[in-house]
């Protein structure tokens, strides 16, 4: 019985890993994918289907479905951001969590943060998450992608990044974390040593944005 359950498990690992583990030649049958980041002419990118600094959250919604929460997320200190987070994104075996940025005015956050409807701590304890209310939320959607965030479910290591997304032009190596940089496509990969890895997207030409932490 214990091979049984032994071998359930490695299947399951194995289902998990797989979409990135995937020959090159099936590309087309898959869209949807981190490493499917789309150049286009006008220099800006397009990767799950969204074009970063021209989609509006209301047709994020027409690509990805509704199945998503749009709120206001802000530590103690800060007056927030406006995010709007698929805690269960699925392309194909592909799973994670995806979270979408903007850069709604801190005038327009501060009135959806008196306007909201509810307001809880998040499961971290050092930010709150405010819901928007219903009319805020019809101003909301036509804010416009600024960056995406990706958590996979499945761990990645050095193999699997440079197999999909290849060689960075600069890697940057911090406590805990090494930063796989990739500014023509406008990713940062932050593989940590001890917790999730983060796939971080935004337009090349505000690439730099993600640079100045690191510096």
């Amino acid at each position: 019985m214990r091979i049984f359950i032994v071998l359930f498990i490695v299947l399951l690992v194995v289902l998990a890993v797989y979409p990135f583990l995937k020959p090159s030649e099936n590309k087309e049958t898959l869209t949807g994918m981190p490493w499917q980041i789309e150049i286009l002419p006008d220099g800006s990118t397009r990767v799950f289907g969204i074009k970063i600094g021209t989609s509006q959250l209301y047709g994020v919604i027409a690509v990805l479905g509704s199945n998503m929460e749009l709120a206001i997320v802000a530590s103690n200190d800060e007056a927030g951001n406006l995010e709007m987070y698929y805690g269960d994104y699925q392309a194909g075996l592909l799973s994670g969590k995806l979270v979408l940025q903007t850069d709604a005015s801190q005038l327009d956050i501060q009135r959806w943060r008196d306007n909201a409807v509810k307001s809880e701590f998040m499961a971290s304890g050092k930010a709150k998450k405010y819901t928007l209310s219903n009319d805020d939320v019809t101003q909301a959607l036509k804010e416009t992608v600024t960056g995406i965030s990706f958590i996979p479910a499945v761990n990645l290591d050095e193999e699997v990044i440079l197999a999909r997304f290849d060689e960075p032009e600069k890697r940057i190596q911090l406590t805990g974390v090494t930063h796989f940089l990739y500014p023509a496509k406008g990713l940062d990969i932050a593989l940590y040593d001890d917790s999730k890895e983060v796939l971080q997207y935004v337009a090349p030409e505000a690439f730099q944005q993600l640079m100045e932490p690191l510096q």
